[in-house]
């Protein structure tokens, strides 16, 4: 019997070949500060391709130059990005992945040049900068830009589209009752402060049919943050606007120390899967085999999304095979060293 991890997982006319997930992490690799792919960025992700990860997400693209989370980031505020997008999608694809792009917007945790932006004028902590409250004007023109992001990522090839909205940044501001104070339609209540995601999925999907996932910090480390409830809350809704899968990692909203452990953000993406019953993807230090089919077989997510694992291993999947015992079809190049 296949080792769960291995089986084939299809989310509308997507089959990606394996439960594994290389997640988004920042790369701050664009050598000329403008948002465009560089070789490095080729080389990279490529090469996880050829190690047999099912799903590859690029790191998170800025769907406005003020909103990128540093300067090196890659973007998606332009057509001028397309191009190295697409070589990204296209060498991945080659070697059998499939490709997903993250898009983002920093808010108010941006590391740039000139003013920021965020639904309250709330500083992270006292080295950052003090946003600017976001006007509706500038709500509306950040929701179209994340829609023209999406067609973009359409246009360069992505099987995926990831909306980041964790860890602090703009999307999760909105969320949070910690970040996000306003007084008009959204702030206030929890389905006031989804609304602006709400928004956001709408105008995506009006331009994009395929995969949706959702990336939220489904424990925001302070007591009078979200709670699992809150996020419980804010799944559903998603479900019920088409999103196929909530990516569930922790934290980044507020400064707070975190007791990481293996496999510790597990449960919420098991407490989410179950009470919105919606699809989950697991991560956070997971980075052996045998977690990560422990997680698949019970059912506890249907993905597992690794990051710093795949940093130092490119070729972990063929590891996690050997473990499990399961054939892995070798790359033809590399056949003789493969098994």
């Amino acid at each position: 019997m296949t080792a769960a991890l291995f089986t084939p997982y299809t989310i509308k006319n997507v089959t990606f070949p394996n439960r594994i997930v290389m997640s988004p992490m920042c790369m701050y690799s664009c050598e000329a500060r403008d948002g465009k792919a560089t070789n490095f960025h080729y080389t990279h992700y490529t090469s996880r391709a050829v190690g047999k990860v099912g799903l590859i997400f690029t790191e998170a693209a800025a769907v406005t130059m003020q909103g990128r989370i540093s300067p090196e980031d890659l973007g998606i505020w332009s057509d001028e990005h397309i191009e190295g997008l697409t070589n990204i999608v296209t060498l991945s694809k080659e070697q059998g992945a499939k490709v997903g792009i993250q898009l983002a917007h920093a808010g108010r945790k941006a590391k740039v040049d000139g003013s920021i932006l965020a639904p309250s004028a709330l500083p992270f902590d006292d080295k950052m900068k003090t946003p600017e409250e976001m006007t509706k004007e500038q709500i509306q023109d950040t929701i179209t830009a994340f829609q023209e992001g999406a067609r973009r990522a359409k246009e360069s090839g992505f099987d995926v589209i990831e909306l980041h909205a964790a860890h602090g940044y703009l999307i999760s501001e909105f969320l949070s009752p910690l970040t996000n104070n306003r007084n008009d339609e959204y702030g206030g209540t929890r389905e006031k402060r989804y609304k602006f995601l709400r928004e956001t999925i709408d105008s995506v999907k009006n331009v994009w049919d395929g995969p949706l996932f959702v990336r939220i910090s489904a424990d925001e480390y302070h007591e009078e943050g979200n709670t699992i409830d809150d996020f419980i809350y804010f799944a559903s809704e998603m479900k019920t606007q088409g999103v196929d899968l909530v990516d569930c990692s922790t934290g980044g909203i507020v400064p707070a120390k975190i007791n990481a452990y293996p496999g510790y953000q597990v449960t919420h993406a098991e407490r989410i899967r179950r009470g919105a019953t919606i699809a989950t993807g697991a991560v956070g230090l997971i980075t052996h085999p045998l977690q990560a089919e422990e997680i698949i077989q019970n059912e506890r997510a249907d993905l597992v999304f690794l990051a710093r694992e795949l940093l130092r291993n490119p070729y972990w999947p063929r590891t996690a095979a050997v473990e499990l015992g399961v054939e892995l079809e070798a790359p033809k190049q590399y056949e003789r060293g493969w098994n």
